[in-house]
């Protein structure tokens, strides 16, 4: 499931987060896995120290919960929290709308839509491949206000979600509905009304939550 960690770049605990972050995303570790710390490590071929840093840092996130005996699991989230998060989102989004449509920079506006263009070309129809398109086109959105800290708690809001475990139901659900209405809300921040932009950015989300629970109850 893992490879060697061979690498300079960065420090081994961020690189083993990123790799289990991403296997938890591919479904290569299930909800009912039990991760443990000494097996990673061995998988790595790094001591434990920086797998037990990578899996506290996923803890404190939301993204996996103790197991008892150092090992862990992904964390289940219920209604009442998705709903708390997609409230978050509301707040971090429409304000990074809000924020695009007042600096009324048609080199920023051009890089969304690159990314829009990009992301909804993909071919492939698995909830992970949108989930993950969405997220990127989001998070571009974000990261061209310039402003790091909203980037910092974006990316920590998406990386709870990732215990939704929604994956496998929301393909019972209309997938075009998680996509679309993007180059919209480029035409709303480019209008330059800040208003305008953050009340689409929050409508957009807010249809994304209903998909959401409508995939919930289908699996309840």
């Amino acid at each position: 499931m893992f490879r060697q960690i061979q690498t300079q770049r960065s420090r081994l605990a961020d690189e083993v987060y990123r790799q289990i972050l991403d296997a938890i995303h591919k479904g290569a570790i299930g909800p009912e896995e039990r991760i443990v710390q000494e097996k990673l490590a061995r998988e790595f071929v790094i001591s434990r120290t920086p797998v037990r840093e990578a899996l506290l840092r996923l803890e404190q996130e939301g993204v996996l919960e103790t197991a008892g005996r150092g090992g862990f699991t992904i964390r289940t989230t219920s209604t009442a929290e998705v709903r708390e998060l997609y409230q978050s989102r509301t707040a971090i989004e429409g304000m990074s709308a809000r924020i695009v449509a007042e600096l009324e920079d048609p080199a920023r506006i051009a890089a969304i839509r690159r990314v829009i263009e990009r992301e909804e070309a993909i071919q492939s129809t698995s909830a992970t491949d949108y989930f993950n398109a969405n997220r990127a086109i989001h998070r571009s959105i974000v990261e061209q206000t310039g402003n790091r800290y909203l980037l910092e708690m974006y990316d920590n809001i998406w990386n709870r979600g990732v215990s939704f475990h929604l994956f496998a139901a929301i393909e019972k659900v209309d997938l075009s509905k998680s996509l679309g209405e993007h180059m919209a809300l480029c035409d709303a921040m480019e209008g330059g009304d800040p208003d305008k932009a953050q009340a689409a950015m929050i409508r957009h989300i807010e249809d994304g939550l209903d998909l959401q629970l409508e995939a919930l109850a289908l699996t309840s």
